[in-house]
C-alpha cells in the first residue's frame, strides 16, 4: 500500500488557495488540538492557558481531552467547526479521530492567522525541539502543529503537519506510511514542493 497525501497551500502574496493530491478525509490525529483552541472563547481562564500551552507547545494530550471537555466534547467541536467554515470535517468521540481535509485545514489556518487567535498563533511558534519538523521545512518564520499516530487496524502511520512556513499557510495530510520517519520526509517535501511549484 503506498501513501496517500494531501496538501492545500495559500503561497504568501495570494488570495488562490491550491490543492494538491488526494481529496480526502484523514483522522486528524493531533493536529485537531488547533481546532480545539479555536473552540474557546477568549479570554482564557489561567487553567485553560496553560493546558492550551501544554497541548499546542508539547503536544499533550492529557491537556487537549481537559479542553476537549471543556468545549462540550464532538458535539461542541462541530459546533465550532461549522462557525470557523469547516464544511467536510466531522469530529469523533475520540478527538484524535476526527476527519479533516486539507482544504478544510486550510480554512482553519485562515481563521486563526487572519482572526483574533494571537495566543494561539504564539503557542504555534514555541513547539519544542524534536516536534517542530514539517511545514516548518519549507521556510522560516514558522509557526505549526504537527500529528502523528500509528493506525490499529493497519500499524500504519498517520502524519500531518499545518502552519505557516515563510509567510505561506500549508496544511499536508498523509497516511500510509511504514514508519513516523518515512511520514515526516514525506510531509516535509511535500511542503517544500507546495510553496516552491508554479
Amino acid at each position: 500500500m503506498s501513501a496517500s497525501v494531501s496538501v492545500a497551500v495559500l503561497r504568501a502574496g495570494s488570495d488562490e488557495p491550491l490543492v494538491y493530491g488526494d481529496e480526502r478525509t484523514y483522522p486528524c490525529a493531533s493536529i485537531v488540538k488547533i481546532a480545539i483552541l479555536a473552540a474557546l472563547e477568549e479570554p482564557l481562564s489561567g487553567p485553560e492557558r496553560e493546558r492550551a500551552r501544554a497541548m499546542i507547545v508539547s503536544s499533550d494530550n492529557d491537556a487537549a481531552t481537559a479542553l476537549w471537555e471543556r468545549i462540550g466534547g464532538a458535539a461542541g467541536l462541530d459546533t465550532a467547526l461549522a462557525r470557523l467554515g469547516l464544511g467536510e470535517t466531522v469530529a469523533d468521540r475520540a478527538w484524535g479521530l476526527t476527519r479533516t481535509t486539507a482544504r478544510d485545514q486550510l480554512t482553519l489556518l485562515r481563521a486563526v492567522f487572519e482572526g483574533h487567535h494571537a495566543y494561539l498563533r504564539s503557542l504555534m511558534r514555541q513547539v519544542v525541539p524534536g516536534q517542530d519538523w514539517g511545514v516548518s521545512a519549507a521556510g522560516a518564520p514558522w509557526a505549526l502543529k504537527n500529528g502523528w499516530m500509528p493506525m490499529r487496524a493497519t500499524g500504519l502511520w498517520v502524519v500531518h503537519s499545518v502552519g505557516q512556513a515563510g509567510g505561506s499557510l500549508i496544511a499536508v495530510l498523509s497516511d500510509g506510511h511504514p514508519t513516523k520517519e518515512s511520514g515526516v520526509a514525506c510531509v516535509e517535501a511535500a511542503a517544500r514542493k507546495a510553496v516552491g511549484a508554479r
